[in-house]
C-alpha cells in the first residue's frame, strides 16, 4: 500500500476505535436503542441518496441489517449503557472472528492448530476482563457485548453467503433495515416518555454523536474503507481493523479518563495476539479475511 493509503487505512481504525467513545458519551444523552434508531435513520437517509440498491435479493439485505444492525448493535450499546466502557467494549467485539471461525467450523470448515491457538488466547484474554469485571452491571454487560461479537460472527456468514459483488453498496443499504425495528423495541422497551424526554432535553454533544455515529463513523469511514478495498485485496486492508480496539483503549483512556489495570493490558494482549494468530495468512480463509475487513463498526 501506498503511505497515503496506509494512512488512510490508519485513519479509518482511529475514526472506528474513538466511535467507543462517542457511543459512551452520546448514552449521556440518549437511550441505547434511541441512540442507535438515531444513527440509522441519519445514515441511510444520507447513503441513500448517494447508492443504488445492489442486485441481491432483498433476502440478504434484510437478514444482514436486523443480524448486524439490529441485533449486534443493540446488545453492544445496551452492554455499554449498563457497564462496559468504550476501551473494553471496542476490545471484547473483536471476538466477533472467533465467532465467525467457530460458527463456519459448525458448518463443516475445518480450522487450522493456529486458529485453534489463537481462540484458546483470546478465551484466556476474555477470562481475564471478566475477572476484572466490577459489579454485576459490569458482567452483565460485558455478557451483551460477548452476545454483540456472537451476532456479528453470525452476520458475516451472511455476508459471505449473499455473494454480493459490489460490498461498499450492500453494507450501505443494510442501513435501511435497522431504523423500524429499533424505534418499535426502543418504544416497546425505553418507553414513549423516555424517548420524548430525551429528545427534547438532548445537549449540543449528544446531537453531535449523532452526527459523528451516522456521519463520520458510517459514512465516511466505510466509504473510505471500500474505496481501500476496492484497490487492494481484503487480505491487505483487513490487519489494519486491529488497531481499532488499540484506538479505542487508548481514547477510552484519554478521554473518558478509563483506567487500564495491569489485567485489562494483559487480557488486551492475550486478545489481539489470538487475533492475530486466527487472522494469519490462511489461504483457505481469506474470504474470513475478506469478510471481517468488509464488516462496519
Amino acid at each position: 500500500m501506498s503511505p497515503r493509503h496506509v494512512a488512510l487505512a490508519v485513519l479509518v481504525a482511529a475514526i472506528w476505535g474513538f466511535n467507543f467513545v462517542v457511543v459512551e458519551v452520546g448514552l449521556d444523552d440518549v437511550p441505547p436503542l434511541l441512540l442507535s434508531f438515531l444513527r440509522y435513520s441519519l445514515a441511510s437517509l444520507a447513503l441513500l441518496v448517494l447508492l443504488r440498491r445492489p442486485p441481491v435479493p432483498w433476502r440478504w439485505i434484510l437478514a444482514v441489517g436486523a443480524i448486524i444492525g439490529v441485533v449486534k448493535f443493540s446488545l453492544l450499546f445496551i452492554g455499554m449503557d449498563i457497564g462496559v466502557g468504550a476501551g473494553l467494549a471496542s476490545l471484547v467485539l473483536q471476538a466477533q472472528a472467533f465467532f465467525t471461525l467457530g460458527f463456519a467450523a459448525l458448518l463443516g470448515e475445518r480450522l487450522r492448530r493456529a486458529q485453534l491457538a489463537g481462540m484458546a488466547l483470546a478465551l484466556l484474554g476474555l477470562g481475564l476482563v471478566a475477572t476484572g469485571a466490577d459489579g454485576a452491571d459490569s458482567l452483565a454487560g460485558l455478557a451483551l457485548v460477548v452476545l454483540a461479537a456472537a451476532a456479528w460472527g453470525m452476520g458475516n456468514l451472511v455476508i459471505k453467503r449473499a455473494g454480493a459483488q459490489d460490498m461498499v453498496a450492500f453494507m450501505t443499504w443494510i442501513c435501511v433495515v435497522p431504523p423500524i425495528p429499533l424505534l418499535v423495541l426502543s418504544l416497546s422497551f425505553e418507553g414513549t416518555g423516555a424517548a420524548a424526554d430525551s429528545l427534547a432535553h438532548i445537549s449540543f454533544t449528544g446531537v453531535a454523536c449523532i452526527v459523528y455515529l451516522a456521519i463520520i463513523a458510517t459514512i465516511v469511514g466505510w466509504a473510505i474503507w471500500g474505496h481501500l478495498l476496492g484497490r487492494y485485496s481484503p487480505s491487505v486492508v483487513a490487519p489494519f481493523s486491529l488497531l481499532v480496539p488499540i484506538f479505542g483503549l487508548i481514547s477510552g483512556a484519554l478521554v473518558l479518563g478509563e483506567r487500564l489495570t495491569a489485567l485489562d493490558l494483559t487480557a488486551a494482549v492475550l486478545i489481539l495476539a489470538g487475533l492475530a494468530c486466527a487472522t494469519a495468512r490462511p489461504a483457505s480463509w481469506r474470504t474470513v479475511l475478506a469478510v471481517k475487513a468488509r464488516a462496519p463498526q
